[in-house]
């Protein structure tokens, strides 16, 4: 089972939900709006007169043959709309309750 970890403008959450529904990703947890700015390019998101737009954040837990699907997804989507910018990491999970 891994852990990923997506970091994302507000506009594609419902694109993200659908996708996961697609893989049969079914376990997540979503957060609400917050603030942010990628480490390469990029608008920040804060929510401010100057900055106006938000992020969201989720993390899911899927099992490990879904993973590279799920990224090649997201990888799409963040390709198809470039400035409101995507971020997905991935880590091992080992043990869970």
């Amino acid at each position: 089972m891994q852990a990923i970890f997506i970091a994302y403008d507000q506009a594609h959450h419902q694109a993200i939900i659908e996708i996961l529904d697609k893989l049969s990703c079914r376990g997540f947890t979503a957060f609400g709006n917050v603030q942010g700015r990628g480490s390469d390019k990029g608008e920040p998101h804060y929510g401010s007169h100057a900055w106006p737009s938000l992020a969201q954040a989720m993390f899911t837990f899927v099992e490990d043959d879904r993973v590279s699907q799920l990224l090649d997804r997201l990888h799409e989507l963040d390709e198809a709309k470039p400035r409101l910018g995507l971020r997905a990491f991935v880590w091992p999970i080992t043990a869970t309750i």
